[in-house]
């Protein structure tokens, strides 16, 4: 049996904002000069200084998203390879944390440096087979804003959620362009319209594990990814992977107090004392 953690995320986020901002006027987390992605180098820095660590030891998360958080939300900028605050950034290390969080995550459904759909790198295929990702990020913020605060929903269950009220965060442009997404083979492992577990699924995992869970919106249970879903087993070459994406083991989470701050569900923000247990 895979065995579960529970990590209540509103406290690390607040502190590990502080530390990358500080990381950033240092200059010690590097990304690339174009597509500003934080390098290994970057990623290592920034895993070292987490407050209780990424949420993998083997797989970044936490680590990746951090960088382009901040550059989602112009307090940071690549300049050479290193990342640098920008006066923003300057700025933003002397305001209420819980603020910087609310417009972080609001610069993230509009301007996120990458498709987090790339992040699953088991599914390929052309990127002009893929929607516009600006729509499928607020469409999984929707789905998040149906949460109850401060209750635990399975994943699984959102996702029946999400199918039953349309809250679909539509990936392939039509069902022409399903099959030019494909697991291992282009050939043989097309996938189709009755994946949305592996498609839009992977994909809400991908933003409320790496973004939200990052930022402290969400408290999430989760495992390690491999073995954790079964999922994907009956598709052609489903049976060679140990795990569709680093996202596969997210069980449950739960909307906090921050989360509701930052989705607008609430005008103020008070951290709570004591957390809800799972």
């Amino acid at each position: 049996m895979l065995e579960e953690r529970v990590r209540f995320t509103e406290g690390e986020a607040a502190a590990n904002l502080r530390t990358v901002l500080e990381l950033c006027a240092a200059g010690e987390i590097t990304c690339g000069r174009k597509t500003g992605l934080p390098l290994a180098s970057g990623i290592h820095v920034v895993e070292t200084h987490l407050v209780d660590g990424d949420f993998y030891e083997d797989d970044p998360i936490a680590a990746f998203a951090w960088p382009l958080l901040l550059q989602a939300g112009g307090l940071a900028r690549v300049e050479g390879i290193q990342l640098q605050l920008t006066p923003s950034g300057q700025a933003a290390l002397t305001e209420p944390a819980a603020d910087v969080i609310r417009r972080l995550w609001q610069s993230w459904l509009t301007d996120g440096v990458i498709d987090e759909f790339s992040r699953i790198e088991e599914i390929q295929g052309p990127e002009q087979a893929l929607t516009d990702v600006t729509p499928r990020r607020k469409v999984v913020a929707a789905a998040l804003a149906t949460c109850r605060l401060g209750k635990w929903v399975d994943v699984d269950a959102l996702f029946e959620r999400m199918q039953r009220d349309g809250l679909d965060p539509t990936i392939a442009l039509n069902y022409k362009l399903v099959g030019d997404l494909y697991l291992v083979d282009p050939y043989y492992g097309g996938l189709g319209d009755d994946d949305w577990e592996l498609l839009e699924g992977r994909y809400t995992l991908a933003v409320l594990f790496e973004y939200a869970a990052t930022l402290g919106l969400i408290d999430v249970d989760y495992v390690h990814p491999d073995g954790a879903r079964e999922d994907y087993r009956d598709n052609w070459g489903g049976d060679d992977l140990d795990a569709l994406s680093r996202y596969d083991g997210l069980v449950a989470i739960s909307l906090n107090a921050l989360g509701a701050y930052a989705l607008g569900l609430s005008d103020t923000y008070e951290r709570p004392l004591t957390s809800h247990n799972r």
